[in-house]
């Protein structure tokens, strides 16, 4: 090997050596510097996403709550009042201090009444304890309808600052990632939360129908044992 060829080899080593050293490592970009990409709407849309949280959380655990009804509860009742124990019948509602115990205590207290009266008084205490139930489920469909307008808001901004910096600084990539960034993040923010608030929304209703379907179901159980136990 000549010295010509020494020397063109040294030199296309120091070449690639300097190629990779100038080459930049790619940059991984993370959530949280994605999300402050959106901008000062990705606040409300923030606020959004933890009162969603905080309102399917505590309406999941009231109706839980609700709906864990003891199998033997009517069973009780009906044992109290073959002996006539009214007031011992009313504990065991107090004890079990359920939408369906309500129901029924408020039946026990009118169990010398008219059936049809005791039905319709029973029905009034229902639409009590439903509206207990429903309580703030408005918020989640405010949020459902509110986070893609906050999204779309993202947008008209995005496009506000991407022809804003077209105009004072040219157009390239470089000018327009900006506005990009802060259109395509709030918008799928807002999408996403709304999304989520509907979703929540749907499957609390439905966890209230079923609900529902106990508290009717038992108010009926409970007027058959209260004309047996008239007989």
């Amino acid at each position: 090997m000549n010295l010509l060829s020494v020397l063109l080899l040294q030199a296309g080593d120091t070449a690639i050596k300097a190629a990779a050293q100038v080459v930049a490592p790619v940059e991984q970009i993370s959530l949280f510097k994605l999300l402050k990409e959106g901008g000062v709407l990705m606040i409300p849309l923030l606020l959004c996403s933890l009162i969603l949280v905080y309102v399917f959380v505590e309406r999941l655990m009231v109706i839980r709550k609700a709906g864990a009804i003891d199998d033997k509860f009517l069973d009780r009742i009906r044992e109290q009042l073959v002996n006539k124990n009214v007031e011992g019948a009313k504990a065991a509602c107090r004890m079990s201090n359920t939408p369906v115990a309500h129901i029924i205590e408020k039946g026990l207290g009118l169990t010398n009444k008219p059936l049809e009266y005791i039905e319709k008084s029973m029905e009034n205490t229902g639409k009590l304890e439903v509206y207990k139930l429903e309580r703030n489920l408005s918020i989640l469909s405010a949020i459902a309808a509110i986070a893609p307008i906050l999204g779309f808001l993202g947008t008209i901004a995005g496009m506000i600052i991407l022809f804003f910096n077209v105009q004072h600084q040219g157009f390239s990539l470089e000018t327009i990632a900006g506005g990009i960034y802060t259109k395509m993040v709030t918008s799928a923010a807002g999408l996403i939360i709304g999304l989520f608030a509907y979703v929540g929304n749907a499957y609390l209703n439905a966890q209230i129908n079923k609900n529902i379907n106990k508290m009717e179901a038992a108010s009926v159980d409970f007027l058959d044992i209260v004309m047996e136990t008239k007989e």
